[in-house]
């Protein structure tokens, strides 16, 4: 076989060094020759290549589709056909692999307006998506991140791939490669490309949000991998065997460390175009010689601008919160709609499950009161209010009020009727529990409407909303309101309306809020409905803090006095707290005492002395005591 060195002059080579190594170890003489682009190469020849990468382009671009072997020998000027091949950077492990003919392999090339792409073609900033980042320290990534986030610009990009589907959309940057099989060079991308599957990778950067694009900084800068298989939404991908881009604008573009202008870009895959040796860096050599050909083209491109959200994205900033494209939130208007109208199906759901929320809470039954909440039909109209809210739409906003009011209603005349006619006037357990809401309360109301609004949007999840009504349980507040007008408990109506407006508000602002997240409204369009409603909350807040600041009081108290055991008089006394009552001026705690011994009144006054020592202040006992007789 007949083997010949191409050199430049001007890297100067060792070629003593090379010559001897090639003579010593395979018995060979190699014919050296100057690197001139009027070279010419011959058939069933052996070529060596100790040339800079844009004279390794030139002489694989002459050379296509012929029978000739080509080998990369490591220099410093050749770093992207190092780094593309998998060449060895110690010249005697390259000639190893380069005299090793298992090593040879006829691969796919990349061509960018018929220019040869060793690495990569980078079009706008990609904002990190091309870069080595496990390397690099926090402080370096984290100034990096910083200073992408000051640098977004779009622009608007036609995309046609080979098979003619056509892609409008804007994009921040976008990165198109060919393989990426070297080992630990996959950089961000954490996925291989081959090098024979006949296919370019383009990828499109284009957030439609300043939070997506936060996000994908976050995932690029800091988490530094991901999968084709699990983008970023601003991500999208082309994979095709030919793709052409376009723009009404020059296109400025990084071809490897080139700097270009075009107004159109045309990139194409030849397959099986150079017979070239891979070097011993390749992940798996014997994968990479296998052939990956198939016609199937990938476009995953839905998540990114079109249409009005594309025109908005390229004449306007980018928004706080990502734009809903019209296709996304037709449906879900059309039903949030509905929801508003008031109907007999409404106030039949409504009066039953007050009546069934009603025998429970009179049962103290917790199973029967959280078949009301699932029967209950108040999430929706609250809904579609938050949507109303959100995109400060009257009619949607009147249509759910006047069924809300229908609805609160319903309520209450139906649970007050029926505690009317009920002649049991204890105050249970599950009823007590609603009287005293506090901040927790309004936690839970704005979990649930975040949960409830997102179950909305998403067709697919909307199963998830009977788990939201159980959580937030609107009726069972406004049936113990009913049973206190019933009764004539002021102080019972005002505690468990209370937990029902702070249900109501939470839920109308959290879904508000969730839907701008999602995209439904513009941030100016949401400000007065969210102003307004954020209002009610701060004034709905003060009596929740209040009673929030009695709930750790109670705590405190149950933390020092829970299940413990005095001694005294030769007895032991476990004491076991049953509910602590703190609306009047000293706390009232209810107790049960256990003891083997009768207890006299010297006995409970001794108890209540050393409890109010604990505690370091006075309190009020009611206690049930427990003897135990052996």
């Amino acid at each position: 076989m007949i083997v010949k060195l191409i050199i430049n002059k001007e890297l100067k080579p060792d070629q003593k060094h090379i010559e001897e190594y090639l003579k010593s170890k395979y018995n060979i003489k190699i014919i050296v020759e100057e690197y001139t682009q009027e070279i010419s190469y011959k058939h069933n020849t052996l070529y060596l290549l100790y040339l800079k990468d844009s004279e390794v382009k030139k002489c694989i671009i002459s050379n296509i589709n012929s029978q000739i072997n080509i080998a990369v020998l490591p220099n410093e000027h050749c770093p992207l056909s190092i780094k593309s091949y998998g060449i060895a950077k110690n010249i005697e492990h390259a000639i190893d692999d380069a005299m090793n003919m298992d090593r040879y392999t006829t691969v796919d090339l990349l061509l960018c307006n018929e220019s040869l792409v060793l690495h990569n073609v980078t079009i706008g900033d990609v904002h990190g998506l091309n870069e080595r980042l496990e390397t690099q320290t926090k402080y370096r990534r984290l100034k990096s991140f910083i200073k992408n986030i000051r640098n977004l610009e779009l622009q608007e990009f036609t995309f046609i791939t080979n098979k003619e589907y056509e892609v409008n959309t804007t994009a921040a940057g976008i990165m198109i490669l060919e393989h990426n099989i070297v080992q630990n060079s996959s950089e961000v991308i954490d996925e291989k490309f081959y090098i024979n599957d006949g296919k370019l990778n383009a990828f499109i950067l284009s957030p439609k949000s300043i939070l997506s694009y936060l996000y994908y900084l976050i995932m690029i800068f800091f988490y530094a991998h991901f999968k084709v298989r699990s983008l970023p939404k601003s991500v999208g991908i082309i994979k095709s065997s030919k793709l052409n881009i376009k723009s009404k604008d020059a296109i400025n573009f990084k071809l490897d460390d080139t700097y270009v202008s075009s107004k159109d870009i045309e990139l194409k895959v030849l397959k099986q175009a150079i017979t070239i040796a891979l070097g011993r860096n390749i992940d798996n050599i014997e994968d990479s010689q296998q052939s990956h050909y198939d016609d199937k083209e990938i476009v995953r491109t839905n998540e990114l601008p079109q249409g009005e959200v594309k025109k908005m994205l390229l004449s306007k900033k980018i928004p706080l919160f990502k734009k809903a494209q019209e296709s996304d939130f037709k449906e879900l208007f059309v039903s949030l709609r509905e929801s508003a109208k008031l109907s007999s199906v409404f106030i039949v759901l409504m009066v039953l499950s007050t009546l069934l929320a009603t025998t429970g809470l009179f049962q103290n039954s917790a199973p029967v009161i959280i078949g009301a909440m699932i029967l209950a039909p108040l999430m929706a109209p609250i809904i579609s209010l938050s949507m109303g809210v959100v995109r400060g739409e009257n009619e949607l906003i009147q249509n759910s009020g006047r069924t809300l009011t229908y609805g609160i209603l319903t309520a209450l005349v139906f649970s007050v009727v029926f505690t009317y006619f009920m002649p049991l006037t204890t105050i249970t357990d599950e009823m007590r529990g609603r009287l005293n809401p506090n901040l927790l309360d309004l936690m839970v109301a704005i979990f649930s409407g975040i949960a409830g609004a997102y179950a909305n949007s998403k067709s697919e999840i909307a199963k998830s909303l009977a788990g939201v009504a159980i959580a937030v349980a609107l009726v069972p507040p406004l049936s113990v309101t009913g049973i206190g007008l019933g009764w004539g408990d002021m102080d019972m109506v005002f505690g468990a309306f209370l937990l029902f407006i702070t249900n109501l508000v939470g839920i109308t602002l959290a879904s508000a809020f969730t839907f701008l997240v999602l995209g439904y409204s513009a941030v100016q369009k949401a400000k007065k409905g969210i102003f307004y409603t954020s209002i009610i909350m701060a004034v709905i807040t003060i009596p929740l803090v209040l009673s929030f600041n009695k709930a750790l009081e109670q705590n405190h108290i149950y933390n020092i006095l829970q299940n413990k055991t005095f001694s005294f008089n030769d007895r032991q006394i476990k004491i076991n707290i049953s509910y602590v009552d703190l609306t009047s001026d000293k706390p009232v705690i209810y107790i049960f005492t256990y003891s083997d011994k009768v207890l006299v009144k010297e006995d409970l006054k001794s108890l209540k002395t050393k409890m109010q020592q604990d505690l370091k202040r006075d309190v009020s006992l009611n206690i049930i005591s427990n003897t135990r007789l052996d």
